[in-house]
């Protein structure tokens, strides 16, 4: 009865841990690694385990350093079910498949140039064949997925059917609860609900992006931004959000819609430019019950609430082109949300050398993307492979991050029942040594860091460590 840590131990992405029980194993998430070239190069490497051998999957959300290698678990030999929120499904279905293409058109353009033996990762047939092995599930239904296997999805308050999971496993009469926590949410942010209690656990996994720091108040992020927005409107620019397609996207419309008068955007053109996105925010739509109450209310007296009337969903690459046209007065929603390749980098490209163009960012950037190189003060970038000086003005609205800071980890971890085991992941080195120390500190929880290929055994809670040259290529 032990669990396995590899993927998003030695960095954020690439969410993958491994629970054995039994002659059963379960993967907690099989997420993609994302950064730099060279990191992203350990997706294709073999995973640390047989395929063949995993007997199930549970997939906590559809973000794609979550689940961006499922398809290359199924195409590998993995035959069981991926079990998962009904919700998470249908964004998977556009995940998985915007990936597939993605992939599909690098592995086109490598073997234009010159990389005969060129292949994506997966294909859109391949991406689509793993959506149709997932199970749904709902929140709070505990289902035995394998005997002496439990599960039961709780909101996570991530994204749209986010969950962390919760799992009592059994074995020869000994029983224990584990809690993983996938991506929590901030309490009190827009449109989700906030993350449900843990209550009884005996081992709690914890996410810990932003385990180091604290996020804005709410109230002085929506000041920001109607500060960053008027501004924007008085040096006679373009604004630039570079946003993730599946959570704020969608956020930012719906603060839009709340503030329209207010932000004065009226004298705006708002564009939604991202595919995805546009297909995400149907699903949003389309699965209200999982919205807060202040957004049910809103949504169902959306009659009588400010329309954004000058929102244009730009589907097609034509449109996206002609939003190029105009160099003041659009607000540009585009990914993708660390400016590592979409529609956001070529608008980067003909805005960030213009002082009076404004870029906001909304979310955390990866080490080694284009996104985390101008967060951190880069005065140059290279875009398409030509270098463009950073003059447009930079602010980075950490308010609106979809993870919960370092004190939403903390109230999360307070409702936990007992004295469990804590286990840190999913951070850099840095927020997760903090976010330990914090919790010493004012929790008097010892919490543990796991390496790549650490195995806790969940009867003992001893944590076993890796051969020192054991690989995270997961």
């Amino acid at each position: 009865m032990e669990i396995e840590f590899y993927g998003a131990t030695r960095r954020v992405t690439g969410s993958c841990h491994i629970l054995r029980v039994g002659n059963f194993t379960v993967l907690l998430d099989c997420g993609l690694v994302q950064g730099s070239r060279d990191v992203e190069a350990l997706n294709r490497e073999p995973f640390p385990f047989d395929p063949h051998e995993i007997d199930a999957v549970v997939l906590s959300h559809g973000h794609i350093d979550h689940s961006g290698r499922l398809p290359q678990l199924v195409t590998r030999g993995f035959k069981g079910s991926i079990y998962t929120h009904h919700g998470t499904i249908d964004l998977c279905r556009v995940l998985l498949r915007d990936s597939a293409m993605l992939s599909e058109h690098d592995a086109r353009f490598m073997r234009k140039h010159g990389h005969k033996n060129a292949e994506p990762l997966y294909t859109v047939d391949e991406a689509l064949q793993c959506v149709r092995t997932m199970t749904g599930m709902r929140y709070g239904e505990r289902r035995e997925i394998l005997p002496g296997i439990a599960v039961t999805l709780y909101d996570a308050g991530h994204i749209l059917a986010s969950a962390f999971v919760k799992l009592e496993i059994t074995e020869d009469d000994k029983t224990r609860t584990v809690v993983f926590s996938g991506d929590l949410g901030q309490y009190g942010s827009p449109i989700l609900n906030d993350p449900e209690a843990i209550g009884e656990a005996d081992t709690v996994i914890v996410e810990s992006t932003y385990g180091d720091r604290l996020h804005r108040d709410f109230d002085k992020t929506l000041a920001e931004l109607g500060e960053i927005i008027e501004n924007a409107c008085r040096d006679c620019g373009n604004i630039l959000i570079p946003a993730f397609s599946i959570g704020r996207s969608q956020e930012v419309l719906y603060l839009f819609g709340e503030h329209y008068h207010e932000w004065e955007l009226d004298k705006w053109q708002v564009f939604l430019d991202s595919p995805m996105a546009i297909e995400a925010s149907r699903i949003y739509w389309h699965y209200d019950e999982l919205w807060d109450a202040e957004a049910r209310l809103f949504r169902r007296h959306l009659s009588c609430m400010p329309p954004i009337e000058n929102l244009h969903l730009t589907g097609r690459v034509e449109q996206s082109m002609k939003i190029n046209e105009l160099h003041q007065g659009a607000i540009i929603i585009a990914g993708s949300g660390m400016c590592n390749g979409g529609r956001i980098v070529h608008h980067l490209k003909r805005n960030i050398e213009r002082p009076e163009c404004h870029l906001i960012i909304t979310g955390f950037q990866a080490e080694g993307t284009l996104g985390r190189e101008i967060v951190e003060g880069s005065k140059e970038v290279s875009l398409h492979g030509r270098m463009y000086r950073v003059q447009a003005q930079l602010h980075t609205v950490g308010g609106l991050s979809a993870h919960g800071d370092r004190n939403d980890l903390v109230h999360w971890l307070k409702t936990r029942a007992g004295a469990p085991q804590v286990m840190i992941v999913h951070g850099e080195d840095g927020a997760k040594q903090s976010f330990q120390g914090f919790l010493h500190d004012e929790l008097a929880v010892d919490a543990l860091i796991p390496k790549p290929g650490d195995r806790l055994d969940l009867l003992s809670n001893e944590l076993s460590l890796a051969e020192p040259d054991t690989e995270e290529n997961t």
